[in-house]
């Protein structure tokens, strides 16, 4: 597995989450999975001070020809190899520098010049996300004529479509060294551009992303991000896989981070919300629903709803608590209402893992009513605490939560359809009527902390994935897609172009 992030070396998001647990299930599976990741400056000491030196190499950058380190580390039973170059990751944080193209693209050449200096062959390289697209471009169009990389198999996973990594088309030949034959719509041209994510999509032998609903939703042009024809296009090897939860970290009986621990024999949030509300300064009371939202604070999240409606939201008897970080009009409208209702509302403009799980234990509702949502942790750590999520049914929502049927008992949470700020608010309202029925709320969280959302059956899907894979013979490089320059013209007005011609 090739990764940008990998908990708990470097984590970001779900992408660290699913690259640091899903290996140790598949090892258990008798897969032999391995990762591989920078070697970045933020990798804590204890960490890096157990790194074993494997190989010194060098690693073609276009013209230049650059230091690569391997080293390799063994965590929880799974080999991690990291690659050093000081140069590139020596750096206060994993992303946002100006020469992410280079930096990437050398990440990408570096895991394939890596394989000579490594115990074993991969049947299999599964890459993540766009940071990773150009391993199969290079795969293809570079080492295939070495007998060692001939017979690999390609899987990549898209962990959020609408990061791509899109970047000017002069890193042709001065970052990549790719032949401009590969630059043409077919293949890695994007608007006249470099595009790492179309790169992954087109020369990687499978596709994968985290949610079954995500995988058909970024084939329509609303969620496509101008490359759905494409998906349309590779549907036949497009799978989703919801991804999973290490419920061995996340666990209420066990975790060291909450005030009281418990199960769903003993379920003991009414205690936690208590001392949650002391510590945050909230009206202590152990009667009023806790509402809680822990999100990037970003337009995907759903926070223009809240926004819209965020007075009446405040108005109903119920406290709120904050916690992330993002865009800044965001943060102020949630330090804005902390100021305006200090007793109901915490803003905790942070990133803090403990906290995260203090909250999950002691709050009564998830706020999730998300935009779009490939798959989604925060609501399967919720369910696993008793929290129950109210979310909007799309992607990875719409797989995992059920909205309570009061008919038949079912469900694990509340849901709404539409991207409407009204319909989130009857389900707000809706919610806290059955909170006001304790039997019926004790049910539903029953419900929700007795479901199975384990890395093992997403596991089990990547397995028969990869064996799939194994068992036929695959035309390696952009000849699996027939796709001529005349029909690629809906990608260009799949999306956005379509929005600007008034097309809906």
């Amino acid at each position: 597995m090739v990764a940008a992030e990998a908990a708990p070396f470097a984590k970001t998001g779900g992408l660290g989450d699913v690259v640091g647990s899903l290996p140790k299930v598949l090892r258990r599976f008798g897969i032999d999975a391995r990762v591989m990741i920078p070697k970045y400056q933020s990798i804590a000491a204890e960490f890096q001070n157990e790194m074993v030196l494997k190989q010194e190499f060098t690693v073609p950058v276009g013209w230049r020809e650059q230091y690569c380190g391997l080293q390799k580390l063994e965590y929880e039973g799974v080999p991690f190899y990291f690659l050093d170059n000081a140069y590139y990751f020596q750096r206060p944080y994993p992303y946002g520098y100006y020469d992410e193209a280079e930096r990437f693209a050398f990440f990408c050449r570096a895991v394939l010049e890596s394989l000579p200096y490594l115990s074993f062959t991969p049947d299999i390289i599964h890459c993540h996300d766009w940071h990773t697209g150009m391993v199969s471009v290079f795969l293809a169009t570079r080492y295939r004529k070495w007998p060692q990389y001939q017979a690999i198999r390609t899987v990549f996973t898209i962990h959020n479509l609408k990061y791509q990594g899109v970047f000017p088309k002069e890193i042709i030949g001065d970052v990549l060294d790719v032949g401009w034959e590969e630059f043409t719509a077919d293949r890695i041209e994007f608007f006249d551009q470099v595009n790492f994510m179309k790169g992954g999509l087109v020369y990687s032998d499978w596709i994968s992303t985290v949610s079954p609903s995500y995988a058909e939703e970024i084939k329509q042009w609303y969620l496509g991000e101008n490359l759905d024809s494409l998906l349309r296009r590779r549907s036949d090897r497009l799978q989703g896989v919801i991804n999973g939860l290490d419920y061995e970290s996340y666990n209420p009986a066990t975790d060291r981070h909450i005030h009281y621990r418990y199960d769903c024999n003993n379920i003991r949030k009414q205690e936690n919300k208590l001392g949650l509300q002391e510590q945050l300064g909230l009206t202590v009371s152990k009667d009023t629903p806790l509402v809680a939202i822990v999100s990037r604070l970003v337009d995907q999240k759903g926070l223009d709803l809240i926004a819209l409606l965020l007075d009446e939201i405040l108005a109903k008897d119920l406290e709120l608590v904050v916690l992330g970080t993002g865009e800044d009009k965001y943060q102020h409208m949630f330090w804005y209402a902390a100021g305006r209702y200090s007793r109901k509302v915490s803003t905790n403009i942070t990133f803090n893992d403990s906290l995260a799980r203090q909250i999950y234990a002691a709050a009564d509702l998830l706020l999730m009513p998300s935009l779009y949502e490939p798959c989604g942790i925060t609501q399967l750590i919720a369910m696993r605490y008793g929290c129950l999520p109210l979310v909007r049914e799309t992607g990875g929502l719409k797989d995992t939560v059920v909205s309570y049927n009061e008919n038949t008992g079912e469900g694990n949470g509340f849901s709404f359809v539409n991207y409407n700020a009204h319909d989130m608010m009857y389900t707000l309202s809706r919610a806290l009527d059955f909170y006001r029925q304790p039997e019926i709320w004790r049910k539903i969280v029953t419900n929700a902390m007795n479901c199975e959302f384990s890395w093992d059956k997403s596991a089990q899907q990547y397995q028969i994935l990869y064996e799939t894979l194994l068992g036929e013979e695959v035309a390696h490089g952009p000849e699996h897609i027939p796709l001529y320059r005349t029909e690629y013209n809906d990608i260009y007005t799949s999306g956005y172009d379509q929005i600007q011609r008034g097309v809906h």
